[in-house]
């Protein structure tokens, strides 16, 4: 078997493709359905945070996108301020500017992985399916690195001591109760790592036979990767 072959795959017989038309569909269908989801979520928030107080009645939104951050920015960052925290701009520098061209390019490997009918297509669809969980822990992160060193000579910095905010659900900071929740552009990204896993399955199902049956043919010195009867 060619090096070629062992990566992209065999390729499907004509008659095996008329046999079973949905075997083959499905992880194309799945996989697009992936990379849509993943590409609308770029327009779409990724989180939120509401702080709440009894000075601020309405209470202070924060909503992060995958490359900025919007909301009551000015206001936060007054307050953040006081207690010694760094500017809500200053976080994830590199992480805001390569972002969507990320994304991109994870959109364009799952398309990819649909003309991959080896074990390979799994390297191609893995960003996609760890990405949503890297978003939240990188996020954790550069929350807890804020949270954690603040300015000891800051106006407030004895009111407050180092903490780690909460990014998902009811936390507290200083007199700040803190509510955090995913907006709909990471639940699209989660949406995206299901359904490549999915992918991943039915992948298996269809070309794992056309595979082993092509490193037979290939074995016995035929020529060609024989239909199944």
């Amino acid at each position: 078997m060619s090096i070629i072959t062992r990566i992209f795959g065999p390729r499907i017989p004509p008659e095996e493709l008329t046999r079973h038309p949905g075997r083959y569909a499905l992880p194309t269908i799945t996989l697009s359905a992936a990379r849509i989801c993943l590409l609308a979520s770029l327009f779409l928030p990724y989180w939120h945070m509401k702080l709440e107080a009894p000075q601020y009645p309405k209470g202070l939104y924060l909503t992060a996108y995958v490359n900025r951050v919007e909301g009551h920015v000015r206001e936060i960052n007054a307050l953040n301020h006081y207690i010694g925290m760094r500017r809500l701009e200053e976080a994830a520098p590199l992480e805001k500017t390569i972002s969507v061209w990320a994304i991109i390019a994870m959109v364009l490997l799952v398309e990819g992985a649909t003309f991959i009918h080896s074990r390979w297509a799994v390297l191609l669809v893995l960003p996609t399916i760890l990405f949503p969980a890297a978003f939240l822990g990188d996020m954790y992160w550069w929350m807890r690195e804020f949270g954690l060193n603040l300015d000891p000579h800051a106006p407030l910095s004895s009111s407050v001591k180092p903490f780690v905010p909460t990014i998902l659900g009811v936390g507290q900071i200083g007199q700040f109760r803190t509510i955090a929740w995913m907006g709909w552009g990471l639940y699209l990204a989660w949406a995206a790592s299901g359904l490549s896993l999915l992918a991943l399955v039915f992948h298996r199902l269809a070309y794992k036979p056309l595979f082993e049956r092509a490193v037979q043919s290939a074995a016995g010195g035929q020529k060609g990767v024989p239909c199944a009867t």
